[in-house]
């Protein structure tokens, strides 16, 4: 007999999802994660008594009868969670050289501040909006499932949409209705959440993650680990069990079927169904093994390209920076209009601390969520994207015991990133009390992500959709859930984790979600 009906590799929301909505079907579930903290991207930390969540910043689609709010509350997971609603004047503060907009919530809002600036675009922007609105972003949700079952009716209201720009860049489609370059910049700076220059983002990625934002932004209260924490008590109440600081040695194969895993311990666990919410690269080449697979899955990962990595900054300032003029929104800054070079160069660049960083993304947590108030003292989350290869050098070391090499390469860094944050907050360097900085080593020993990457697979245009990697493998029982499969970010990932329930449990999205769970809170962070 197995020991469990389903074991979920990794507890990032994917696997959480899948796990949570498995056991309150009635099967016997568990979660194996190898870090001593669950929630994978969605994990926070504390450091010196600062808390910071390293992957989540801000979501979307948290207002009544939205998508996210209704899985939320339909898994029954909204009664253990809260959300801080960010600045509604200006939820996205973009930054451009000496130029500044702010990007309210509301689709006529944003339509409306962008023709009083741009006047002379007005009929590029409403065309535009409609575009990414009313033609791509409603087909893109419309497929999830998560309003109403898919149906072919409304797929092919959305096709002609889908066909035009299925094949078109993210640079592309701007371009086809706006000039002005600051215009332009405006509309391309959310890239940052996919990772990808506007050429070579795929259209479809970037139009749904601008739809995604255009009801607003939200931030959970107490960071990303409340997101997971609010999954864990919902999963321990359905009988499921979560085991943290148990890395996974081996998926077990048996006549082509995966029949369970083998722990770092050598510990056997017997299981009728495996789900990993590890990367293609883990799964597959580390845990299964080439020899394992078929010739076209082994082509498949030797052509995965993954996505960007980054640097991140965790700190904490002595500075009032409400007093300063400074609010819940993020701050995108770019150092010229030019979006493709500057995403281009970060991908590219070999060459760190060797002169300026060319765009940032800054966070102020304790303006986002008071609760993170420590002593205080504001903390942050800055980030900027890298290329891996300059840390190749050290992957094989051992995290904690690093070369004096790296940790020296790691405090050049942070006076780069310093020094770039003084562009939007003047006189920052002044008032640090505590700072660590982050490399895509981090990343890999923390989140087990391939070469330090955010988002997973890089999501170009070749390996999204019909391309990614499916859900159901072609190893009988083993299935995928995460950022590699439907899609990424917060909620593209819980989504993956319901497809991935629904493949095992074969009952429809609309079954998933029933356990109705009270109306989420949401709350002012101004």
């Amino acid at each position: 007999m197995p020991d469990f009906d389903a074991v979920v590799i990794g507890s990032g929301a994917g696997g959480l999802t899948t796990a949570l909505c498995l056991a309150q079907a009635g099967l016997k579930t568990a979660i194996f994660e190898q870090h001593n903290l669950p929630g994978g991207w969605c994990h926070s930390f504390s450091l010196q008594g600062y808390r910071f969540s390293p992957g989540v910043h801000y979501v979307g689609e948290l207002e009544e009868g939205e998508r996210f709010r209704t899985i939320y509350e339909k898994l029954g997971v909204s009664a253990d969670m809260a959300f801080y609603e960010l600045n509604p004047q200006g939820f996205e503060h973009i930054i451009v050289g000496q130029d500044r907009f702010d990007i309210p919530k509301g689709l006529t809002a944003y339509a409306d501040r962008l023709k009083s600036r741009f006047p002379g675009e007005k009929n590029g922007i409403d065309e535009c909006f409609k575009t990414i609105e009313g033609g791509i972003g409603k087909g893109l949700k419309a497929l999830s499932g998560v309003e109403k079952p898919v149906d072919m009716l409304s797929m092919a209201r959305h096709a002609p949409s889908f066909i035009r720009w299925g094949t078109q860049s993210a640079a592309g489609l701007i371009a086809n209705f706006v000039r002005h370059p600051f215009l332009k910049a405006i509309l391309l700076a959310q890239c940052g959440d996919h990772g990808l220059a506007p050429s070579s983002a795929p259209a479809l990625i970037h139009a749904a993650i601008m739809s995604h934002y255009f009801n607003g932004a939200y931030y959970p209260q107490g960071g990303g680990g409340s997101i997971a924490r609010a999954f864990i008590l919902a999963l321990k109440r359905a009988g499921g069990e979560i085991h943290t600081g148990v890395p996974v040695a081996k998926i077990l194969i048996e006549n082509g079927k995966a029949i369970g895993v083998r722990l770092a311990d050598n510990t056997e666990i017997r299981s009728k169904h495996v789900v990993s919410n590890a990367d293609p690269d883990m799964t597959f080449r580390r845990l299964i093994g080439i020899n394992n697979l078929s010739g076209k899955l082994r082509r498949k990962l030797e052509k995965t390209r993954y996505s960007i990595s980054c640097l991140s900054l965790f700190m904490a300032v002595d500075m009032d920076l409400k007093a300063a003029g400074f609010d819940s929104g993020n701050y995108w800054y770019y150092e010229s209009p030019d979006i493709d070079g500057i995403y281009t160069k970060m991908a590219a660049s070999e060459n760190l601390g060797t002169g300026s960083l060319p765009s940032l993304f800054i966070t102020i947590t304790t303006l986002k969520d008071p609760s993170k108030n420590y002593h205080g003292r504001h903390t942050l989350e800055i980030f900027t994207f890298v290329n891996f290869k300059p840390f190749e050098a050290w992957a094989d070391s051992v995290h904690g015991r690093r070369p004096a090499e790296y940790e020296a390469f790691k405090n050049r860094l942070k006076d780069a990133m310093l020094k770039a944050a003084a562009k939007i907050i003047p006189g920052i360097e002044e008032h640090v009390v505590f700072a660590e900085v982050g490399t895509p080593l981090t990343n890999l020993h923390f989140c087990a992500a391939a070469q330090g990457c955010l988002y997973g697979t890089e999501k170009s245009k070749w390996q999204i959709g019909p391309w990614s990697y499916p859900i159901r493998t072609e190893i009988e029982n083993l299935y995928l859930c995460g950022q590699n499969t439907y899609s990424h970010g917060v909620m593209g990932v819980t989504i993956s984790g319901l497809f991935a329930a629904d493949k095992i449990l074969e009952c429809g999205i609309k079954h998933l979600l029933r356990h109705n769970g009270p109306p989420l809170k949401i709350i002012s962070a101004e």
